[in-house]
């Protein structure tokens, strides 16, 4: 006979893939081509790792506007 407690949490599935969630979007290609970008972006800074994440981002959303309009 199978009991439950009343008091437990449903069990959530977790992502099992390394990267996160919203970068399973892109394919290989376009995950590239963001890093090239980011990559771009840092050397223009003068190689500064602090802005990482802000280049990453940068990198992503000038990508994205490429894709979406390809005459950029």
């Amino acid at each position: 006979m199978k009991t439950t407690n009343p008091d437990a949490r449903p069990v959530r599935k977790r992502n099992r893939s390394p990267e996160p969630e919203y970068m399973q979007k892109y394919s290989d290609e376009v995950r590239e081509r963001i890093a090239k970008k980011a990559y771009e972006l840092y050397e223009q800074r003068g190689h500064q790792a602090e802005h990482d994440l802000e280049d990453w981002l940068k990198a992503e959303e000038l990508i994205r506007k490429e894709l979406t309009d390809p005459r950029q």
